[in-house]
């Protein structure tokens, strides 16, 4: 759910709409638009200071903040924030706190997310973390709300931002209430959910089982990681070894595909648990849940490149970091630059840091310092799983063959505009009772499972969510220690902090080690024999059975990790950090590996020629190669038209081949210009939706991801298999060649109605576009002549899903009977770090640093961004003011 959606259903009334119109004509003039724009140069006064703090800005409004203590850097840190982006941070922690309806009113939407989340109590977590912070953290995050207090002071919300004077047409908009230190800490629980594992894989595959009654069909889903092909974090040297054996054989296999796994999930060998309608409690949950905002986004398209070369293969003998996290595109950006400089570093100021920062929260999240660089992407371990619950009408739930007592707490809502909504909150053992938010949820699961028979009157089923977020950890304590770290002892010993969201680390230092850890806080989850579901985590599990509990955690000094690889290079795209099969403890879910293969491959071939730059980490973060593609169009090659093959249709073979000769001399690569993958993404939609929407739920149609690559290799070599089917036409049993065929028809229809007629003509770029959108006041439900001003142009852009360059587009998502070939998900910045000279480095946001429509910086970043350019990255201090455009001193 946006925030566009919570407006739309607030209701913007005509008069609003008439107002809006005539603020935006103005804008050039009006005062109350500009009114929020704050000072970027001069002196201002921030009581509470112990010294004076300099915050340089260079042309791209990105500030520097220079102090004497460390206090005083995340005082003038939260004080620099709130100038450029409060409205941002404000949203956030309303969102976080369950609270979005005291800030836009009795939108439904609004509400839904409130109760969602107040279930889950991220607030209650956070504020449960404050005691277990080191007592540095706990100053640091005072100071830095200080910050933000002191800007607040004396302004009224029409001169903060103009989204308030907006709200205020419609809802009432009382003074804004302080910052307070938690309100940080709260910001940790939405990253850690818009970046969780498994848990939608998770409910797929009871979705799935409950629409086939097949595991084997499901597991055809969800293959096995291929090692061999696209190499995890940590290879082996026999897993390098057969995949310098495949890519050498790579012309003569292109278009055999490989078979999918035809087991079970975890070996299981029965699903009896999900026989029953428990899986509709399991798909009401899914309904719950998507309420939820993911500010960061969601589903196949987040994810990351990251990855480090060690001196031996670069020009100045010394590392090169590169990394592109992958989240939902908005305006303002997920991300603001800045640098957090202590004048002299010791031990009462030990940071000298740059890189890209969270409004909201202080110190820098993905960055270098003066001796190491790091980058950060999903490590998509499982952290969570459901535990169906079987609850009885007098408050209790089975477990263990007894009565166990559901705990209850009731939580009020404040509606802006409307009346306060109470709600009842259930928990057990395993945690909130997630299914219990909607009403079409806690009517969902009322049908008995076959073994345990309830008496009648039953409660039925509930499902429970256990998160290892949703238990207080020092995540923000990892957050100062890796902004202070020096080598990968550091690094580890942030990581062992690090509890969620579970990341991969690849770091770098001035004295040339590389390196990977892995933190994160992992479930130990114990082998059931004979259980009803496996008990890995891939799918639900029965709560009543205590065999399927949670056995604590991984200790973190065991998680992966390597320094200095005999290959000089690591790779993390969200791949398995090693084959699943060897390392169990972290899931089965990850990406196929599609991108992380092209970047390694491509800096194999790279470093084959000669030392690389920096300059080659940037093409190789605008690489735009399809991998389905790859595994595709060799197949789709061989489909031959015949006129009659089209006797009872206006088509004819050639107007089809006309289309099908694009793939001929394609190179796979997805850039704007190129017809071949306009035509191939359309294929691409139309393949997934004529072997898939038949057979599984609306809610689990196929995205398009990593996954669906692997699963379709996989079926094209079963041309029989019964996923290739139609349970629509019941006297026919398609096979594989017919679908392929009619995906290449529909296709080219599709496209001659979008694009034009002659093949020739279409351009990827023509249907892949981005619109950057205001997560409040922009998209489609708010006013047209709002959202053209608080959104970015709309860009063309290459690349897609499992693409290096990863905008990437649903394949599920479909308007009016066409593929929507919108961008969902954006490498959200890129960043390249050069050991040897950190004043070398380069970086680009997706939009600018202010939050502000009115300021310069609003969007001056985003057409170097779409067009994969970067910005030179200054971090000492003479190279700072060198870029020196506007200077603001803040004194006490």
């Amino acid at each position: 759910m946006s925030g566009t959606t919570v407006l739309r259903r607030a209701g913007l009334g005509l008069a609003v709409v008439l107002v809006i119109a005539l603020v935006v004509a103005t804008v050039a003039t009006f005062t109350f638009v500009r009114r929020p724009l704050p000072d970027h140069g001069g002196t201002a006064s921030l009581p509470g200071l112990g010294g004076a703090v300099e915050v340089i800005r260079d042309e791209r409004g990105i500030p520097h903040l220079y102090a004497d203590t460390a206090t005083d850097l995340f005082m003038a840190q939260g004080y620099v924030h709130a100038q450029d982006r409060f409205f941002e941070m404000d949203y956030r922690r309303h969102l976080t706190a369950g609270r979005l309806a005291e800030l836009v009113g009795p939108a439904e939407s609004a509400i839904t997310a409130d109760q969602v989340i107040r279930t889950m109590g991220w607030r209650r977590v956070a504020e449960q973390e404050w005691d277990l912070l080191e007592p540095e953290t706990r100053t640091y995050l005072t100071a830095y709300a200080d910050g933000v207090n002191a800007y607040l002071a004396e302004r009224s919300p029409s001169s903060l931002a103009l989204e308030y004077t907006v709200l205020g047409l419609q809802v009432e908009v009382e003074d804004i209430a302080p910052w307070h230190p938690v309100d940080s800490l709260a910001w940790l629980k939405a990253m850690a959910w818009d970046l969780v594992g498994n848990y939608g894989e998770e409910l797929e595959r009871a979705a799935a089982y409950g629409q086939t009654g097949d595991v084997d069909m499901v597991a055809q889903l969800f293959p096995e990681y291929p090692a061999e092909r696209n190499l995890p974090i940590l290879p082996t040297a026999a897993e390098i070894e057969a995949n310098a054996q495949l890519a050498a054989d790579a012309d003569s296999t292109a278009s055999t595909g490989t078979d999918a796994d035809a087991s079970a999930p975890g070996g299981a060998t029965s699903t009896e648990v999900l026989t029953t309608d428990a899986t509709a409690a399991l798909e009401s949950t899914l309904s719950a849940l998507a309420a939820v905002p993911h500010p960061l986004g969601s589903g196949d398209g987040i994810g990351s490149n990251s990855w480090v070369v060690s001196g031996e293969h670069t020009e100045s003998g010394l590392p090169l970091l590169a990394n592109d996290p992958h989240l939902s595109p908005s305006v303002p950006g997920i991300w603001y630059q800045a640098g957090l400089h202590c004048r002299s570093t010791g031990p009462e100021c030990p940071f000298d840091v740059s890189g890209f920062t969270f409004a909201g929260m202080p110190g820098v999240i993905i960055g270098h310092n003066a001796d190491l660089s790091w980058g950060l992407t999903n490590l998509t371990a499982d952290s969570s799983d459901f535990f169906l619950e079987r609850t009885y009408p007098d408050g209790t739930y089975l477990y263990d063959g007894g009565r166990q007592r559901l705990t209850e707490r009731v939580e009020t809502i404040e509606v802006n505009g409307g009346e306060p909504i109470e709600l009842t909150i259930r928990s057990t053992e395993h945690g909130p009772i997630v299914s219990d938010v909607l009403t079409s949820t806690r009517e969902a699961g009322q049908m008995p499972l076959p073994e345990i028979s309830p008496p009648p009157g039953s409660g039925g089923f509930a499902v429970a969510l256990s998160w290892t977020a949703l238990e207080p950890g020092r995540t923000m304590d990892a957050v100062f220690a890796i902004n202070t770290s020096a080598g990968a002892d550091d690094i580890a010993a942030a990581a062992a902090l690090f509890e969620v969201p579970t990341q991969n680390i690849v770091f770098a230092t001035t004295a040339g080690d590389i390196g990977y850890q892995a933190p994160g806080r992992i479930p130990v989850r114990e082998e059931v024999q004979d259980g009803v579901v496996p008990a890995d985590g891939s799918w639900p599990r029965p709560g009543w059975d205590p065999r399927y509990d949670w056995q604590g955690y991984l200790d973190p000094a065991d998680l992966p990790s390597v320094i200095n690889p005999d290959s000089g290079v690591i790779v993390a795209a969200n791949q398995p950090v090693l084959a699943p099969e060897r390392y169990p403890d972290f899931g089965s879910d990850f990406a196929y590996g599609y991108r992380a293969q092209q970047i390694y491959d491509r800096i194999s071939e790279m470093v084959e020629t000669g030392p690389v730059g920096a300059e080659e980490m940037a093409l190789i973060q605008a690489d735009e190669t399809d991998p389905a593609a790859e595994m595709l169009v060799p197949v789709l090659r061989d489909i031959e038209f015949a006129d009659e093959d089209f006797a009872d249709s206006e088509l004819d073979a050639d107007f089809v081949n006309e289309a099908l000769d694009l793939f001929e001399d394609w190179d796979y690569v997805n850039d704007t210009d190129s017809a071949a993958a306009a035509y191939f993404a359309s294929v691409w939609a139309n393949l997934l939706r004529l072997t898939f929407w038949d057979q599984l739920p609306a809610d689990h149609r196929p995205s398009g991801g990593s996954r669906w690559i692997e699963a379709v290799r996989g079926l094209l070599a079963d041309e029989d298999s019964p996923w290739w089917d139609d349970r629509a036409t019941l006297n026919v049993v398609e096979q594989r060649d017919e679908v392929l065929g009619e995906a290449l028809i529909d296709a080219r229809v599709q496209l001659t109605v979008s694009l034009g007629k002659d093949p020739q003509d279409w351009r990827w770029g023509g249907v892949h576009t981005l619109t950057p959108t205001h997560e409040v006041l922009g998209g489609d439900a708010a006013p047209a002549i709002v959202a053209d001003y608080m959104n970015l142009p709309t860009a063309e852009l290459g690349g897609g899903p499992s693409i290096v360059n990863a905008n990437g587009w649903r394949a599920d998502a479909w308007t009016e009977g066409y593929p929507d070939f919108a961008v969902t998900a954006v490498p959200s910045m890129r960043m390249v770090v050069d050991m040897a000279d950190l004043d070398a480095s380069t970086w680009v946001n997706l939009t600018g640093s202010s939050g502000h429509r009115a300021s310069g910086h609003y969007g001056d970043q985003y057409e170097a961004w779409a067009a994969g350019e970067t910005y030179p990255w200054p971090f000492s201090r003479s190279a700072v003011e060198a870029a020196e455009q506007q200077r603001l001193t803040l004194r006490p």
